[in-house]
Order: C-alpha cells, then sequence, then structure tokens
C-alpha cells in the first residue's frame, strides 16, 4: 500500500519538475536549479579531490587546481565572466583582493579568474566550513575562516595569514561588505579587517569589482543566461601608511569602487531592451 502511494507520489514529483524545468515561463523550479547545479558540482568536486588534498594540506594551489574544475560549470548555467585589466592580479606579489558581494555566484566568478593570479588564499566565514563536503575541501585547499563573533580569534587568523601572505607572494581575497549586498545601486559600508591587514604587512590593496548580475531576479525567480565583467582598478599601494591611516584609506578605497561598480552597471544595463525584467532590489 505505502509503497504504491510513494512510487506515485515520486512519479508525481519526477513529473512536475520536469514540466518546469522546460517549461519556458520563469518559475522556482527553474531558478533554482541553476543554483542547486553550482552546489551540487561544486560538492562532487570537493569529494572526489579531499583526499588528494591531505597530502598537502592548507596549500593554496589545491584551491587552484580545484577551480579550474569547477569553473566549467558556468557554461551550464550559461554565465560568461569578462575579465579586465587582469595583469595586477598576475604580479607574482602578497596583496590584499577587496571585491564587492552580491551573490554566492560571486564564488563562480574568482574560481574563473583564479589561475590569473595563481596563488589566494581566500577569507569566509566560519560557518561555511560546516558545510561539508565543500567547507572542509576548502579548509585543505587553504581557505582562511573566521568567526565574525570572535574578534580576537579573527585577528589571530589574519595575522597568521597576512604572515603567509608576505613570505610566500600569496594574495588574500576578502569582501570587506562582510555580507551579501542586496541593494542594486550601492556598495554596503566596508569593515576594516582587510585594510588593517594591507597596511600592517605594507601590501598593496588590489580593489576587484564585479557588475551588477542583471540576469538574475529572485523575486520573479529569473536566472537567464547573461554576464559579468570582473574589473581589477589599479593597486594601491600602503607604504608608509598606519593604522591611523585606515579610516582615510576606506573611504578612498570604498568611492573607486562604488564608482566603478556604477560605471560597469551603465555598461551592462543600457544593452537591456526596456522591458528587460530586472531587479532593482533583491537578487
Amino acid at each position: 500500500m505505502w509503497d504504491k502511494f510513494l512510487y506515485i507520489f515520486m512519479i508525481t514529483l519526477s513529473t512536475y519538475i520536469l514540466k518546469q524545468l522546460f517549461s519556458e515561463t520563469p518559475n522556482f523550479v527553474k531558478y533554482k536549479s541553476k543554483f542547486l547545479i553550482f552546489y551540487i558540482w561544486t560538492s562532487m568536486v570537493s569529494l572526489i579531490l579531499m583526499p588528494f588534498f591531505v597530502f598537502n594540506p592548507k596549500n593554496v594551489l589545491n584551491s587552484l587546481f580545484a577551480t579550474q574544475i569547477v569553473k566549467h560549470i558556468t557554461k551550464v548555467i550559461e554565465v560568461k565572466w569578462f575579465l579586465r585589466n587582469g595583469k595586477v592580479l598576475a604580479e607574482d606579489r602578497g596583496a590584499v583582493i577587496v571585491s564587492n558581494h552580491q551573490s554566492s555566484l560571486d564564488i563562480l566568478g574568482m574560481f574563473n579568474i583564479w589561475h590569473v593570479a595563481v596563488k589566494i588564499a581566500a577569507i569566509a566565514r566560519k560557518e561555511i566550513f560546516y558545510v561539508w563536503p565543500f567547507g572542509l575541501a576548502a579548509y585543505l585547499a587553504g581557505v582562511v575562516f573566521i568567526d565574525r563573533n570572535n574578534s580576537k580569534d579573527a585577528y589571530k587568523q589574519l595575522k597568521i595569514t597576512s604572515d603567509v601572505m608576505v613570505k610566500n607572494k600569496t594574495k588574500i581575497w576578502v569582501f570587506p561588505e562582510g555580507t551579501r549586498n542586496k541593494d542594486f545601486t550601492k556598495l554596503l559600508p566596508f569593515k576594516k579587517g582587510a585594510f588593517n591587514i594591507a597596511v600592517a604587512a605594507q601590501v598593496p590593496i588590489i580593489p576587484v569589482v564585479i557588475s551588477p548580475y542583471y540576469f538574475i531576479n529572485s523575486k520573479k525567480y529569473i536566472f537567464n543566461k547573461g554576464h559579468a565583467i570582473i574589473q581589477c582598478l589599479e593597486p594601491i599601494s600602503t607604504v608608509g601608511l598606519t593604522m591611523q591611516d585606515v579610516p582615510d584609506l576606506i573611504v578612498r578605497v570604498r568611492n573607486m569602487m562604488e564608482n566603478a561598480y556604477k560605471e560597469l552597471s551603465k555598461e551592462v544595463l543600457s544593452a537591456l531592451p526596456p522591458n528587460y525584467p530586472l531587479a532593482t532590489q533583491e537578487r
């Protein structure tokens, strides 16, 4: 009795999902499926590569290898990434990369340009570590997890990472907004952690700005094919700066990035038809 009921239920559910996936009308299933494909692929690659990472744990080159496999999922979800001024990432030196944060797709954008910088140590919140197998694989691949609720522990982890950055000429990637920005028009206030690291280590800051994801509208369950521009701004030197200069440095970098973001917004949005279902707020 129950096995028949379960069988009918599974057939009905599968039929419904397939119908939604092949429907020409935007819907919840189609929208979520693109994110789910990205998450599942990332988890599968993490599970496969984890045993290999164990032999050389916390080496950032593990990340380089993994990203070159994961990034190809971008073709399946139909998003193209265009890197501009990538030469600043290619320089073999320690630096702090600061980037705007819009969505989990930012991670996929990072993966698509990781090979340019080669040695990157990404900073992530501690909660992501517990999303296994990805979290554990990321840890073994050199991702640094910090506890935002424990400033002393976070500072300790960042200090260790900063030492590695200088010694091994590794770039640290930080999202200074601290959380995903749901505002389509401007950047959130920046936290000071990334700037403290750069000034303390006397390494340059490389601002990286990702254009808005115009092709995503969460309220209408739209995830169209589209493109994103990753613009690298010129490095900002911190040589000679002290901790007293950090507040002004934050304002300067944020203004530069916000101006670049607005210019990129104009560029990608101006090419869209007038009736394009653009999300002006939450995406």
